[in-house]
This record gives C-alpha cells, sequence and structure tokens, in this order.
C-alpha cells in the first residue's frame, strides 16, 4: 500500500484535519504536524475514551438550551455542535460519511434521526457488516424505505433495492448491475418482518421483528437458495464479489478527489477483505496515501466549511440559524436531497455559495470592528496578516495573498480625506475577514 513519504508540515496537517475532521482549532495543525503523518492519522481513527465536548453548551439565539428532539432544527444544531466541540473529530466525520451513505431523510422525528446519528458514531470505524446490520433496523430508516411496511403478504422493494445499489454493491451502468429484479424481489422477501405501532400521542413506537409478518419460504439471492431473513440479506450482500470494490471506490471518494489506481484500489480491497470488512483499516490506508497529500483539492461540504469556520474562531453553537443557513449553502444534516444522498461534486453553484457567504458573516458578524479610533497608518500587508490571524492562520495561496493585498490597497487609495483614514481601514478588516472565509482556499483543501 502507497504512504505518503514527502513533508508532513502544517499544510499538509490542515488538509488531513479538514478531510477526516472540521478543521484545525487554532494552533492545532501545527502540533499536529509535529507527531509526524502516522500518528497524526491515528490521532483521529484511534482516540482514547469517551469524546469530550469543549466548550459552552449549545444555545439558540436567545440564549436558551437547545431541543434537538422537539424543536424545528435544533437536531442541526445538535450535531453541529458535536462538530465544533467533540474531541474526537475523527468520529465524527465518519459518522457524517454514513450519513451521507445511508442517506435518510425526514421521518417525523427528530429523536429518530439523532439516534441514527448516534449509531453512525458509535459504529463508524468498526465492522461495516455490523454497521449494515444495525442500520438495517433502525427506526429511521425502517421508516425511510419501508421496512416497516414489508410483509409476507405485500413485500416492499424499497429498502432491498437500495440496500444493493446503493449500500453494497452498487453498478456501474444500466447493463452492468451485479444483481437482478429477482434479486431485488428476493431480498424484499427475506427483509419482511418488521413492524411498529403508531400512537397519535407519540408516532411511532415498539419496533419488532414479529415472524408472523416475516415470509418463511425458501429464496433465491444471488442464485443462493435457502430460508433467508434480514441477517441473511445483509450478509449476503457483504460477500458478493462486487461488495469489496464498491466499498473501497465510494469510501476513496468521500476524502480524495481522484480514483485510486489500479494497485491502491487492488491492495485496499484485500486489507478490507483479510480485515473481516472493518472499516478502520481501509480508512486509515486512505488518509496515509500520497494522493491526499498531493492530489488536487476537494470542496468542503458546507456543514463541514462552517463547523471549521465556528472552530477556527473558539466559537459554539449559539444561534439557531445554523439551521437555514446550512440548507441555503446546500447541505441541512438529515434533509439529503434523495436516497442517494448529497453530490459531493457539485457542492458550488451561483445559489449554494450565497449561503457560504451568508455564513461567514454570520461567524463574523457579532466581532465587527467599530469605525471609531482604528489606526490609520496600517498598511496592507499588516491588514491581510491581521485578518488571516483572526482565523487562525489558514495556509493560503499567494495568489489569494496578492488579491487580499490587491484589495486593501484600493481601500487605501479610496480614504482620500483625514476621518476616512481610520473608518475605512476599519471597515477593511471586516471586509478581509469575509474575502478569507469565503477564498477559494477555504473553500477547498
Amino acid at each position: 500500500m502507497p504512504v505518503y513519504r514527502g513533508r508532513f508540515g502544517v499544510r499538509q496537517a490542515e488538509r488531513l484535519l479538514w478531510r477526516a475532521g472540521f478543521g484545525p482549532r487554532p494552533g492545532q495543525a501545527r502540533s499536529l504536524a509535529r507527531r509526524g503523518l502516522r500518528h497524526a492519522v491515528y490521532s483521529l481513527t484511534r482516540p482514547h475514551g469517551k469524546a469530550r465536548l469543549n466548550g459552552p453548551r449549545p444555545t439558540d439565539g436567545d440564549g436558551n438550551p437547545i431541543a434537538p428532539y422537539d424543536a424545528w432544527g435544533h437536531d442541526v444544531l445538535w450535531w453541529l455542535d458535536r462538530m465544533v466541540r467533540s474531541s474526537q473529530p475523527g468520529l465524527e466525520r465518519m459518522a457524517l460519511v454514513w450519513h451521507d451513505w445511508f442517506a435518510t431523510g425526514d421521518v417525523g422525528s427528530q429523536r429518530f434521526s439523532v439516534n441514527q446519528a448516534k449509531l453512525f458514531r458509535l459504529r463508524g470505524l468498526g465492522s461495516f457488516e455490523r454497521l449494515l446490520l444495525d442500520v438495517t433496523t433502525d427506526p429511521a430508516m425502517l421508516i425511510w424505505l419501508s421496512g416497516i411496511y414489508n410483509s409476507k403478504w405485500s413485500p416492499n422493494e424499497n429498502y432491498g433495492r437500495e440496500l444493493m445499489e446503493l449500500f453494497t454493491l452498487g453498478a456501474s451502468d444500466d447493463s452492468d448491475y451485479p444483481y437482478s429484479e429477482d434479486d431485488v424481489r428476493e431480498q424484499a422477501r427475506a427483509l419482511t418482518g418488521w413492524r411498529a405501532d403508531w400512537r397519535d400521542d407519540v408516532g411511532y413506537t415498539n419496533f419488532r421483528f414479529d415472524r408472523s409478518y416475516h415470509d418463511a419460504a425458501t429464496k433465491s439471492i444471488f442464485g443462493r437458495s435457502g430460508n433467508f431473513d434480514w441477517r441473511d440479506s445483509c450478509k449476503l450482500c457483504i460477500k458478493h464479489g462486487a461488495h469489496a470494490p464498491y466499498f473501497v471506490e465510494r469510501l476513496w471518494k468521500h476524502f480524495i478527489a481522484e480514483p485510486p489506481d489500479a494497485r491502491t484500489k487492488a491492495a485496499l480491497i484485500a486489507r478490507y477483505r483479510a480485515s473481516g470488512h472493518q472499516v478502520r483499516p481501509v480508512v486509515e490506508a486512505i488518509l496515509m496515501h500520497p494522493a491526499l497529500y498531493e492530489g488536487p483539492s476537494l470542496v468542503k461540504p458546507p456543514i463541514v466549511l462552517i463547523a471549521g469556520l465556528l472552530r477556527a474562531r473558539g466559537r459554539g453553537v449559539d444561534t439557531d440559524a445554523w439551521s437555514w443557513v446550512s440548507d441555503l449553502a446546500g447541505m441541512r444534516l438529515f434533509r439529503p436531497p434523495n436516497v442517494s444522498g448529497w453530490d459531493e461534486d457539485h457542492w458550488l453553484d451561483t445559489s449554494t455559495f450565497r449561503g457560504r457567504w451568508v455564513a461567514a458573516g454570520y461567524v463574523t458578524r457579532d466581532e465587527e470592528i467599530a469605525t471609531d479610533g482604528y489606526p490609520a497608518d496600517e498598511g496592507p500587508r499588516e491588514a491581510v496578516n491581521k485578518a488571516l490571524h483572526y482565523w487562525a492562520e489558514p495556509s493560503i495561496s499567494a495568489l489569494t495573498r496578492d488579491e487580499l493585498e490587491a484589495f486593501a490597497r484600493a481601500v487605501e487609495d479610496a480614504a482620500t480625506a483625514d476621518w476616512q483614514q481610520g473608518s475605512y481601514r476599519a471597515l477593511r478588516q471586516n471586509a478581509l475577514r469575509t474575502l478569507i472565509a469565503t477564498s477559494p482556499d477555504l473553500q477547498a483543501c
């Protein structure tokens, strides 16, 4: 397995923290760089003990504690808070990966959605088979893909189809599916038996497997016959020859822009199978691969960018605006666009970029510099350095710095009267903070 052998400095540590976490806290990238690549990766994938939440507890815009199970949008605040404050951002980022992988939308219960996110965190770096089994019987998924409506009298194909097409096997094109429509129908039969009760004052409750609703007759899946149930349905997918290649390619895409070469793909598949379908060995190999540090940048998912800006400022979740701001930027947690999840190849367009601009404004607006008394002799380079320090010294390209300094000089040129010298420089500093947060260097990593 190829391993990155180049310099592991601050810039490389920043990329690792953005791709496998939610960006660095002030000074964290420099500290991580001193540990070297392997120990840096292990700090994210092999954390010790229980996660700690460092910093003030989340509140809404009025200073009240959030209510993630009850108040609109507070489920988003709950998870964003974890992203910002957790001492184990690697586990939180893997939970986000699985939230996209097993995309589950509005199921009418924020409690079920939050509990599913907790499941993703718990199983995120362990056995994929165990994760798949748990997701299959998770209440949010049972509602979302009709598991509780799947009985021997009326088999429902929703989950059986997505179990193969999206969760485990994939499909190259319309003529190269690793399963047939007969497999879909037979999987639906194997998955029968799950039920839940409805109470008007509570919603769905008492999720359970009821053998009287399960089709106990013989099924034929992938050319094998047996009295298969929901466990067999999952395990047959994991053992299918198409699973490991699909798993490796899809997981890789969450961390690295370009697809793996043939040698790397084969090595990752072998590692995944040899480990008994464990996630951690594959993730660690990807995070140590040269392509992560030498390849092109990835656009940061909107919620990752928002969490990272808050982490850079040492600020917690203190407004319920993040629920709609993240939606404006194209990624509201617990509301993926469809069962396929978000399209990571198209995070940026003329509409969603406005959401990123608004997000930067919400982070900075309570710290805007007053125009009275600001130094009237601050030069362009000093102004840019000061704005970069505000964001905990993120790495930026020479081109971006040149553009920022050109803007800073233009502001000075516009300040012709004496009374404008200090006030324009104050306004310039506020603008530079937003320009840095919305620069190409901060949008991608």
